[in-house]
């Protein structure tokens, strides 16, 4: 473990609003409350002792049995001393979370990213829509409930000349597929044995 992150570990550990710190595979990773979140990254973008002032990432994941029940992780980078620092913030499923875009505007679409995946709302964004989705799409696509198979289809008709949005119409069952491996060849169905005396002629 290098002493840098040993470094960064005990200043950041100084800042009160710091609800847990550790060091996980060679990063940094930190617990803050969702209010906290702009005075924390503030903090951490002009201290000191280190300067996270890259943004790689912002996500979402969801732990349906849990409450509250998604957590948004913010992945940040300091240059000088190549130290990753992984931040954890926990939002309910009614909750919303302050954007970041006045700190890092280039948090503006990994936010949208992110409300369009989960639909956890960033509250001062300067443009909440979804990005990744059509305006038109239902539900959150990465929510541990959200159908495999989706809500809708999505194709171009002909005769309406347009695209248009239908539910779902499997044409076959999932669990009737009964498909062998390429790699235990085929079984053919057993032919009759020419018998003897047919050699014999």
């Amino acid at each position: 473990m290098s002493s840098n992150l040993e470094n960064a570990l005990e200043a950041i550990k100084q800042f009160e609003k710091i609800l847990s710190s550790k060091i996980i595979f060679d990063q940094l990773e930190i617990e803050v409350d969702k209010n906290d979140i702009i005075d924390v990254l503030s903090f951490l973008k002009e201290a000191e002792h280190f300067q996270f002032r890259q943004l790689s990432d912002v996500a979402g994941v969801d732990y349906p049995n849990k409450s509250p029940r998604f957590e948004v992780v913010y992945h940040l980078l300091d240059f000088k001393q190549n130290i990753r620092l992984r931040i954890k913030s926990k939002v309910g499923i009614d909750e919303t979370i302050p954007s970041i875009t006045s700190i890092f505007p280039c948090a503006n679409w990994y936010e949208r990213e992110t409300f369009d995946m989960y639909g956890i709302e960033f509250t001062g964004h300067p443009d909440l829509r979804r990005l990744l989705t059509d305006y038109n799409f239902e539900g959150f696509p990465l929510r541990k409930d959200f159908p495999l198979t989706g809500t809708v289809e999505v194709r171009y008709s002909e005769i309406e000349k347009k695209v248009i949005y239908e539910p779902v119409k499997l044409q076959q069952d999932f669990r009737s597929f009964d498909i062998q491996s390429p790699w235990e060849g085929t079984k053919y169905e057993d032919t009759v044995k020419p018998s003897e005396t047919d050699h014999e002629q």
